[in-house]
Protein backbone atom coordinates (compact mmCIF):
# COMPACT_ATOMS: atom_id res chain seq x y z
CA UNK A 1 0.00 0.00 0.00
CA UNK A 2 2.70 2.77 0.28
CA UNK A 3 4.10 1.46 -2.63
CA UNK A 4 0.83 2.45 -4.21
CA UNK A 5 -0.73 5.58 -2.46
CA UNK A 6 3.35 6.99 -3.30
CA UNK A 7 3.61 6.47 -6.84
CA UNK A 8 0.18 7.74 -6.63
CA UNK A 9 1.40 10.94 -5.20
CA UNK A 10 4.45 10.95 -7.93
CA UNK A 11 1.71 11.31 -10.73
CA UNK A 12 -0.33 13.79 -8.84
CA UNK A 13 2.67 15.89 -8.05
CA UNK A 14 3.95 15.78 -11.60
CA UNK A 15 0.95 16.34 -13.26
CA UNK A 16 0.16 19.73 -11.02
CA UNK A 17 4.00 21.06 -11.26
CA UNK A 18 3.30 20.47 -15.08
CA UNK A 19 -0.03 22.24 -15.24
CA UNK A 20 1.04 25.25 -12.90
CA UNK A 21 3.80 25.80 -14.69
CA UNK A 22 1.66 26.26 -18.24
CA UNK A 23 -0.67 28.48 -16.09
CA UNK A 24 1.91 30.52 -15.21
CA UNK A 25 2.94 31.29 -18.49
CA UNK A 26 -0.32 33.43 -18.72
CA UNK A 27 -0.70 34.21 -15.43
CA UNK A 28 1.98 35.78 -12.31
CA UNK A 29 2.89 32.46 -10.47
CA UNK A 30 1.70 33.93 -6.72
CA UNK A 31 -2.20 33.88 -8.59
CA UNK A 32 -1.92 30.66 -9.87
CA UNK A 33 -1.39 29.27 -6.53
CA UNK A 34 -3.20 31.74 -4.16
CA UNK A 35 -6.53 31.06 -6.72
CA UNK A 36 -5.69 27.51 -7.11
CA UNK A 37 -6.11 26.59 -3.37
CA UNK A 38 -8.84 29.00 -3.42
CA UNK A 39 -10.42 26.21 -5.24
CA UNK A 40 -8.96 23.77 -3.09
CA UNK A 41 -10.23 25.55 0.00
CA UNK A 42 -13.84 25.57 -1.59
CA UNK A 43 -13.84 21.41 -2.67
CA UNK A 44 -12.36 20.18 1.02
CA UNK A 45 -14.73 22.55 2.86
CA UNK A 46 -17.84 20.73 0.96
CA UNK A 47 -15.65 17.20 2.12
CA UNK A 48 -15.51 17.90 5.70
CA UNK A 49 -19.28 19.14 6.63
CA UNK A 50 -20.15 16.17 4.21
CA UNK A 51 -18.11 14.03 6.41
CA UNK A 52 -18.45 15.72 9.89
CA UNK A 53 -14.39 15.75 9.74
CA UNK A 54 -14.24 19.11 12.20
CA UNK A 55 -15.05 16.54 14.93
CA UNK A 56 -11.71 15.36 14.89
CA UNK A 57 -9.95 18.46 15.87
CA UNK A 58 -7.03 18.64 18.04
CA UNK A 59 -3.73 19.32 18.74
CA UNK A 60 -2.16 17.17 15.95
CA UNK A 61 -4.11 20.07 13.63
CA UNK A 62 -0.98 22.52 14.43
CA UNK A 63 1.51 20.36 12.26
CA UNK A 64 -1.26 21.37 9.27
CA UNK A 65 -1.46 24.97 10.16
CA UNK A 66 3.02 24.81 10.30
CA UNK A 67 2.30 23.06 6.96
CA UNK A 68 0.10 25.87 5.51
CA UNK A 69 2.64 28.33 6.49
CA UNK A 70 5.96 26.44 5.05
CA UNK A 71 4.64 25.52 1.77
CA UNK A 72 4.12 29.35 0.32
CA UNK A 73 7.73 30.10 1.22
CA UNK A 74 8.78 27.30 -0.11
CA UNK A 75 6.85 28.19 -3.37
CA UNK A 76 7.86 31.66 -3.44
CA UNK A 77 11.50 30.67 -2.85
CA UNK A 78 11.19 28.02 -5.92
CA UNK A 79 9.64 30.54 -8.35
CA UNK A 80 12.17 33.24 -7.70
CA UNK A 81 15.35 31.58 -7.59
CA UNK A 82 13.50 29.70 -11.32
CA UNK A 83 13.19 32.97 -12.10
CA UNK A 84 17.36 33.72 -11.15
CA UNK A 85 18.21 30.83 -13.26
CA UNK A 86 19.49 28.65 -14.78
CA UNK A 87 16.35 26.09 -14.49
CA UNK A 88 18.43 23.57 -15.73
CA UNK A 89 20.30 23.56 -12.28
CA UNK A 90 17.31 25.00 -10.08
CA UNK A 91 14.81 22.56 -10.61
CA UNK A 92 16.97 19.41 -9.54
CA UNK A 93 18.21 21.24 -6.20
CA UNK A 94 14.48 21.61 -5.71
CA UNK A 95 13.75 18.13 -5.37
CA UNK A 96 16.24 17.65 -3.10
CA UNK A 97 13.68 18.17 -0.34
CA UNK A 98 13.60 14.39 0.27
CA UNK A 99 16.56 14.29 2.35
CA UNK A 100 14.07 16.07 5.25
CA UNK A 101 11.41 13.71 5.58
CA UNK A 102 13.73 10.39 5.06
CA UNK A 103 15.72 12.19 7.40
CA UNK A 104 12.93 12.48 10.17
CA UNK A 105 12.12 8.68 9.61
CA UNK A 106 15.75 7.67 9.94
CA UNK A 107 15.36 9.76 13.26
CA UNK A 108 12.04 8.39 14.59
CA UNK A 109 14.35 4.65 14.47
CA UNK A 110 12.93 3.39 11.02
CA UNK A 111 15.81 1.08 9.33
CA UNK A 112 15.61 0.51 5.73
CA UNK A 113 17.37 -2.83 4.54
CA UNK A 114 20.37 -2.94 2.75
CA UNK A 115 18.49 -3.29 -0.59
CA UNK A 116 16.39 -0.10 -0.31
CA UNK A 117 19.14 1.98 0.87
CA UNK A 118 20.98 1.12 -2.30
CA UNK A 119 17.25 1.73 -3.81
CA UNK A 120 16.24 4.98 -1.93
CA UNK A 121 20.33 6.31 -3.16
CA UNK A 122 19.72 5.07 -6.65
CA UNK A 123 16.34 7.08 -6.45
CA UNK A 124 17.51 10.13 -5.24
CA UNK A 125 20.33 10.59 -7.87
CA UNK A 126 17.50 9.50 -10.45
CA UNK A 127 15.15 12.05 -9.42
CA UNK A 128 18.12 14.84 -9.73
CA UNK A 129 19.06 13.81 -12.59
CA UNK A 130 15.53 13.82 -14.22
CA UNK A 131 15.28 17.29 -14.13
CA UNK A 132 17.99 18.01 -16.07
CA UNK A 133 20.85 19.47 -14.31
CA UNK A 134 23.19 22.18 -16.39
CA UNK A 135 26.43 20.40 -15.53
CA UNK A 136 28.23 23.33 -16.92
CA UNK A 137 27.66 26.50 -18.88
CA UNK A 138 25.66 28.70 -17.55
CA UNK A 139 26.69 30.66 -14.18
CA UNK A 140 24.68 29.88 -10.91
CA UNK A 141 23.99 33.03 -8.71
CA UNK A 142 24.73 32.78 -5.11
CA UNK A 143 21.19 33.85 -4.50
CA UNK A 144 19.34 31.47 -7.03
CA UNK A 145 21.03 28.27 -4.91
CA UNK A 146 20.55 29.47 -1.49
CA UNK A 147 16.41 30.15 -2.67
CA UNK A 148 16.41 26.60 -4.26
CA UNK A 149 17.77 25.46 -0.95
CA UNK A 150 15.52 26.92 1.03
CA UNK A 151 12.60 26.04 -0.99
CA UNK A 152 13.95 22.09 -1.04
CA UNK A 153 13.72 22.57 2.57
CA UNK A 154 10.48 23.67 2.87
CA UNK A 155 9.00 21.00 0.44
CA UNK A 156 10.52 17.98 2.81
CA UNK A 157 8.72 19.99 5.78
CA UNK A 158 5.50 20.09 4.38
CA UNK A 159 6.25 16.18 3.84
CA UNK A 160 7.16 15.79 7.14
CA UNK A 161 4.05 18.02 8.66
CA UNK A 162 1.22 16.65 7.02
CA UNK A 163 2.17 13.06 7.69
CA UNK A 164 1.68 13.72 10.93
CA UNK A 165 -1.38 15.85 10.98
CA UNK A 166 -3.84 12.91 11.29
CA UNK A 167 -4.40 9.62 11.99
CA UNK A 168 -7.88 8.85 10.20
CA UNK A 169 -9.10 9.56 6.58
CA UNK A 170 -11.46 12.01 7.86
CA UNK A 171 -8.79 13.54 10.19
CA UNK A 172 -6.97 13.52 6.73
CA UNK A 173 -9.92 15.72 5.11
CA UNK A 174 -9.93 18.51 7.89
CA UNK A 175 -6.27 18.38 8.37
CA UNK A 176 -5.59 19.29 4.48
CA UNK A 177 -8.51 21.74 4.81
CA UNK A 178 -6.79 23.61 7.22
CA UNK A 179 -3.53 23.59 5.94
CA UNK A 180 -5.28 25.03 2.45
CA UNK A 181 -6.95 27.88 4.65
CA UNK A 182 -3.34 28.52 5.84
CA UNK A 183 -2.03 28.27 2.67
CA UNK A 184 -4.61 31.11 1.20
CA UNK A 185 -4.30 33.35 4.01
CA UNK A 186 -0.67 33.61 3.56
CA UNK A 187 -0.44 33.82 -0.09
CA UNK A 188 -3.37 36.25 -0.36
CA UNK A 189 -1.76 38.22 2.42
CA UNK A 190 1.49 38.59 0.49
CA UNK A 191 -0.55 38.84 -2.84
CA UNK A 192 -2.48 42.26 -1.62
CA UNK A 193 1.12 43.43 -0.13
CA UNK A 194 2.42 43.32 -3.62
CA UNK A 195 -0.87 44.80 -5.46
CA UNK A 196 -0.28 47.59 -2.94
CA UNK A 197 3.17 48.42 -3.88
CA UNK A 198 2.39 48.64 -7.41
CA UNK A 199 2.78 44.67 -8.37
CA UNK A 200 -0.57 43.51 -10.53
CA UNK A 201 -2.23 40.31 -9.26
CA UNK A 202 -3.41 39.84 -13.46
CA UNK A 203 -1.83 40.92 -16.20
CA UNK A 204 -2.62 43.89 -17.62
CA UNK A 205 -5.66 43.40 -20.13
CA UNK A 206 -6.84 40.35 -18.62
CA UNK A 207 -10.80 39.36 -19.25
CA UNK A 208 -13.21 38.16 -17.14
CA UNK A 209 -13.48 35.39 -19.93
CA UNK A 210 -10.05 34.42 -20.31
CA UNK A 211 -9.60 33.79 -16.37
CA UNK A 212 -13.06 31.79 -16.36
CA UNK A 213 -11.22 29.44 -19.40
CA UNK A 214 -8.71 28.83 -17.17
CA UNK A 215 -10.76 27.70 -14.30
CA UNK A 216 -11.18 24.19 -14.97
CA UNK A 217 -7.00 24.09 -15.53
CA UNK A 218 -6.44 26.42 -12.15
CA UNK A 219 -8.88 23.85 -10.10
CA UNK A 220 -6.89 20.42 -11.30
CA UNK A 221 -3.60 22.44 -10.12
CA UNK A 222 -5.27 22.89 -6.92
CA UNK A 223 -6.81 19.58 -6.25
CA UNK A 224 -4.15 17.39 -7.62
CA UNK A 225 -1.83 19.16 -5.04
CA UNK A 226 -4.35 18.52 -2.20
CA UNK A 227 -4.81 14.83 -3.47
CA UNK A 228 -1.42 14.09 -3.59
CA UNK A 229 -1.08 15.05 0.24
CA UNK A 230 -3.39 12.80 0.92
CA UNK A 231 -1.95 10.22 -0.92
CA UNK A 232 1.69 11.09 0.32
CA UNK A 233 0.12 11.20 3.99
CA UNK A 234 -1.44 7.55 3.78
CA UNK A 235 1.80 6.10 2.24
CA UNK A 236 3.92 7.52 5.61
CA UNK A 237 1.14 6.01 7.64
CA UNK A 238 1.07 2.75 6.04
CA UNK A 239 4.71 1.94 5.76
CA UNK A 240 8.03 3.40 6.08
CA UNK A 241 8.28 7.14 5.99
CA UNK A 242 11.65 6.63 3.99
CA UNK A 243 10.43 4.31 1.44
CA UNK A 244 7.16 7.08 0.98
CA UNK A 245 9.07 10.22 0.76
CA UNK A 246 11.24 8.69 -2.11
CA UNK A 247 8.80 7.34 -4.22
CA UNK A 248 6.54 10.39 -3.68
CA UNK A 249 9.62 12.79 -4.92
CA UNK A 250 9.48 10.73 -8.16
CA UNK A 251 7.30 13.83 -9.52
CA UNK A 252 9.79 15.46 -11.65
CA UNK A 253 9.68 12.47 -13.68
CA UNK A 254 6.29 12.62 -14.29
CA UNK A 255 6.45 16.51 -15.43
CA UNK A 256 9.56 15.74 -17.72
CA UNK A 257 7.48 12.82 -19.70
CA UNK A 258 4.33 14.87 -19.35
CA UNK A 259 6.13 18.02 -21.12
CA UNK A 260 7.60 15.39 -23.46
CA UNK A 261 4.15 13.76 -24.20
CA UNK A 262 2.27 17.31 -24.40
CA UNK A 263 4.19 19.93 -25.29
CA UNK A 264 6.79 17.82 -27.47
CA UNK A 265 9.66 19.27 -25.37
CA UNK A 266 12.65 16.29 -25.96
CA UNK A 267 13.98 14.41 -22.82
CA UNK A 268 18.00 15.60 -22.66
CA UNK A 269 20.05 12.30 -22.48
CA UNK A 270 20.53 13.26 -18.77
CA UNK A 271 16.79 13.15 -18.09
CA UNK A 272 16.65 9.79 -19.73
CA UNK A 273 19.00 8.54 -17.42
CA UNK A 274 17.84 10.05 -14.51
CA UNK A 275 14.53 8.23 -14.87
CA UNK A 276 15.74 4.93 -15.42
CA UNK A 277 17.54 5.16 -12.44
CA UNK A 278 14.67 6.12 -10.54
CA UNK A 279 12.58 3.44 -11.51
CA UNK A 280 15.26 1.08 -11.15
CA UNK A 281 15.43 2.77 -7.23
CA UNK A 282 11.97 2.62 -7.09
CA UNK A 283 12.45 -1.48 -8.09
CA UNK A 284 14.15 -2.22 -5.43
CA UNK A 285 11.91 0.33 -2.76
CA UNK A 286 9.54 -2.01 -3.28
CA UNK A 287 10.92 -4.99 -3.41
CA UNK A 288 12.41 -4.38 0.15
Amino acid sequence: MTTLFALATAVLWGLADFGGGLLTRRLPALTVVVVSQILAVVALGTVVLATGAWREAGPQLWFAVAAGLVGPVAMLSFYKALALGPMGVVSPLGSLGVVVPVGVGLALGEQPGLGQYTGIAIAVVGIVLAGGPELRGAPVQRQAVVLTLVAAFGFGAVMALISHASTTVTGLFLALFVQRVTNVTAGGAVLWARARRGTPALPAGTSPRMLWRLLPALAFVGLADVAANGTYSVAAQSGPVTVAAVLSSLYPVITAFAAFAVLKERLRPVQAAGAGLALAGTVLLAAG
